[in-house]
């Protein structure tokens, strides 16, 4: 009778990782513009604050490092976009590349929220307070504002930025 190997232990799964406290910056990154909004991880509200249109990764970070010298946030949330049939965007490596450049100038953590139909909820949104996206760049930062509610109502929910 052969002769049982060692026994191995259920693996336990690995810890969440640790919520952000304090100040957050959201994105819902573009090809075109990148939405912009803040958040506090305390009152659990996100505001839109407006859309970076520059077209050079470097006028982009230029912008991002203004926002992060007036805000002081604690970390960043992504939108991760997918199809309404839960395959990868096209924009989705693009935003995760985006994410690992935030984390790597700025030395903060980076979250990752499903950004699918986050524009379609911020035109709605737009429209339910009769407001009108009056420049290209509204709904974009209403779009960021709706991905970093999200994190911000479920902070446990969203994964960290993959090495």
């Amino acid at each position: 009778m052969p002769t049982p190997g060692p026994r191995s232990e259920p693996r336990a799964a690995p810890p969440a990782p640790a919520a952000l406290r304090g100040t957050v910056l959201g994105f819902d990154f573009g090809e075109k513009r990148i939405g912009v909004a803040v958040g506090e991880t305390a009152t659990g509200i996100a505001s839109p604050v407006g859309a970076i249109e520059a077209a050079g990764n470097e006028a982009r970070f230029e912008a991002i490092g203004k926002l992060v010298l007036e805000w002081k946030p604690v970390g960043f949330v992504v939108g991760r976009p997918r199809h309404e049939d839960g395959s990868e965007h096209a924009v989705a490596k693009l935003a995760e590349k985006f994410a690992r450049r935030l984390a790597a100038r700025y030395a903060l953590p980076v979250r990752f929220v499903d950004g699918t139909l986050s524009s379609a909820e911020a035109e709605s949104r737009l429209r339910g307070t009769r407001t009108r996206a009056t420049r290209p760049g509204d709904v974009d930062a209403m779009a960021a504002a709706v991905i970093l509610q999200s994190y911000l109502d479920q902070p446990e929910a969203h994964g960290p930025l993959a090495p």
